[in-house]
């Protein structure tokens, strides 16, 4: 039964690998006159075009392990700072839940493994479960310590709810969505450049500046304990 759900994961994948070779999604932002199509649609067909852009940041972030960074300038770029922020942030989190649910039913014998040799991931994920999950997600998804696909994967593996995890999850990255996507509005946008870029350097400072201490204070510091114990 394992092995089936392994297999079945493997089809689904390769499939869209197929349908990517096809159809040339990745490739698709890259072309100029795609980029202008897009821009167009935007101004005919609000809905349809988020629609498109949530689709091809959920293909693009989690099949083909594509930057999140991308979809984030794209998102700023074509629907401004505050929709762009949205809608970043929504497609990630419907990324970060397909991948959780992968993990959960289709791969939990063979993220485990992988998990656990992140000796970060292996702290919080597993050696800290019993804290609160909330608390897991924000150190996790703040601090830069942890990688961001296997997280999302290995996730599935723990005890954490579906809904904690998506909710927390939308929340801990919007800070981060929206520093790249004010930040990109801002320099498309002549009119509100310096209020936009302004409004993103501020944004960057608190999320650097909070990542850091929550760095210092819980993962520097269960160090200095384990040190000590050690020793």
């Amino acid at each position: 039964m394992k092995n089936k759900k392994i297999w079945i994961f493997a089809a689904i994948l390769v499939l869209v690998l197929i349908c990517n070779h096809v159809f040339g999604w990745s490739d698709y932002l890259k072309e100029t006159d795609n980029f202008r199509f897009l821009e167009q649609l935007v101004e005919e067909n609000l809905v349809l075009a988020s629609a498109i852009y949530v689709a091809l940041t959920v293909v693009g972030s989690v099949v083909l392990a594509l930057p999140g960074i991308t979809f984030a300038i794209l998102a700023g770029l074509l629907f401004g700072p505050v929709l762009g922020t949205i809608l970043c942030t929504l497609a990630a989190t419907l990324g970060a839940a397909a991948a959780f649910l992968a993990g959960r039913f289709f791969l939990k014998d063979s993220i485990k493994p992988a998990a656990m040799k992140n000796k970060y991931l292996k702290k919080w994920l597993f050696d800290e479960s019993g804290k609160n999950q909330l608390f897991v997600l924000m150190i996790t998804r703040l601090v830069p310590l942890f990688p961001y696909n296997l997280q999302n994967f290995a996730y599935g593996v723990t005890d954490i709810r579906f809904g904690t995890y998506a909710a927390g999850s939308f929340l801990f990255m919007i800070p981060g969505t929206a520093m790249y996507t004010v930040g990109t509005a801002g320099l498309a946008d002549a009119k509100n450049r310096v209020l936009y870029i302004g409004i993103a350097i501020v944004i960057g400072a608190v999320v650097i500046c909070v990542g850091l201490f929550l760095k210092k204070r819980y993962i520097q510091e269960d160090k200095e304990e384990r040190d000590e114990g050690a020793s």
